[in-house]
């Protein structure tokens, strides 16, 4: 790990303190930063589930004992 200064808006920081439940400074940025690696690769797995003929939900269904 390295060592970084940087200004950073208290207010903001505490709300996303309060969000993601963590206690100091350090635990809020280093979750947010995590957070925000985690929202992007979500987003990229909706992505292709999104596309047309990528997945194949009936067979998910049945596998799961859906009534497909």
């Amino acid at each position: 790990m390295s060592t970084t200064s940087v200004e950073v808006d208290r207010d903001i920081a505490a709300q996303a303190a309060e969000i993601l439940g963590t206690a100091t400074f350090r635990e809020t940025v280093d979750a947010s930063l995590h957070e925000m690696v985690n929202i992007k690769r979500r987003l990229e797995l909706i992505e292709l589930f999104a596309e047309h003929d990528r997945f194949d939900w009936a067979a998910a269904d049945e596998a799961w004992g859906g009534d497909s």
